[in-house]
Order: C-alpha cells, then sequence, then structure tokens
C-alpha cells in the first residue's frame, strides 16, 4: 500500500473524475487540464462564508485577467454535490467564468490528501483551501489558504 502524502509542485494531477452540474456528469481532473494551462482551486464548502464573499468572487472578478496572463481553463472544486455546486456557480454568476465541479465522494480531496475535517461546523470531511497553478496536469505552484486567492493564482502565471 502506498503512503499518502500531501499533493506538491511537481506533482501530476490524479485521474479522478468529479462530477459537473448533475451526478453522472463527469469531468476527469487530469483529462480537463491535459494540454492546457489553468487554476484548480478548492473550497471547504458552498454558500460558506468566506467561500461565498472572498474566494470564489475574487476568481469571479479577475476572471479576465486570468485568461489574459494565460489561464485556458479556471475549475472550482468543493466536497459538495453537484447540484449544490452549480447552484452556487449560478448565485455567483459563474457561467463562462469558473466551471463549478463538485468532489461528491471527496476522492480527489483524497487522493490530494487535502481532507479537512469540518464535522463540527459542515457535518463531514470537506477540503482544505487551496489553489494550484497547473499546466497540462502538473501542479506548478501550490497555495494554501490565505495563498489560495485569486491575486497569488495572478501573480504565479505572470510569472
Amino acid at each position: 500500500m502506498a503512503l499518502k502524502r500531501k499533493a506538491e509542485e511537481g506533482d501530476m494531477l490524479p485521474n479522478i473524475a468529479v462530477d459537473e452540474n448533475k451526478p453522472g456528469e463527469t469531468v476527469n481532473i487530469l483529462e480537463l487540464f491535459k494540454g492546457k494551462k489553468g487554476i484548480l482551486f478548492a473550497v471547504p464548502g458552498a454558500f460558506t462564508p468566506t467561500c461565498s464573499e472572498k474566494h470564489l468572487p475574487g476568481y469571479l472578478e479577475g476572471a479576465a485577467d486570468l485568461k489574459a496572463a494565460g489561464a485556458e481553463v479556471v475549475a472550482c472544486v468543493s466536497v459538495n454535490d453537484p447540484f449544490v455546486m452549480a447552484a452556487w456557480g449560478k448565485q455567483q454568476g459563474a457561467a463562462d467564468k469558473v466551471r463549478m465541479l463538485a468532489d461528491t465522494r471527496c476522492e480527489l480531496t483524497k487522493a490530494l490528501d487535502m481532507e479537512l475535517d469540518a464535522t463540527a461546523k459542515l457535518g463531514n470531511i470537506r477540503s482544505k483551501r487551496y489553489a494550484m497553478l497547473i499546466e497540462d496536469g502538473k501542479i506548478l505552484k501550490l497555495g494554501m489558504d490565505n495563498e489560495a486567492f485569486a491575486p497569488v493564482m495572478l501573480e504565479a502565471l505572470k510569472s
């Protein structure tokens, strides 16, 4: 059995499918970034205060700048069901800016070793707050917590 370790810069994304829009509509996370440069960021929960007031809005407001700096894909993932992620994306105006992905079974989060035990506040295991600058499936930059917001990733794209 392989030892689990947290994702690091230089690692390849795992070959794991997540849901988009509704159950059964899957997106392979490795394929999503194949041959492309982009950002994958994770939030502990849709509709939660920091995620709804700062994290996702920063990527939405900065979408044009991120694209101009070379981001071909920007995706948000959370350990939620795809209906919640789709509704949150609609409420936030994410269409054509940020893909809203649901790690329904926590498989991506576990593969990246990014689990957050939020049982006391949110009822289950969620994802830590992070962002990754990715090129052709390879993690070039990994930012955790305050380093996971759009301005940090924009600077990484420009460098």
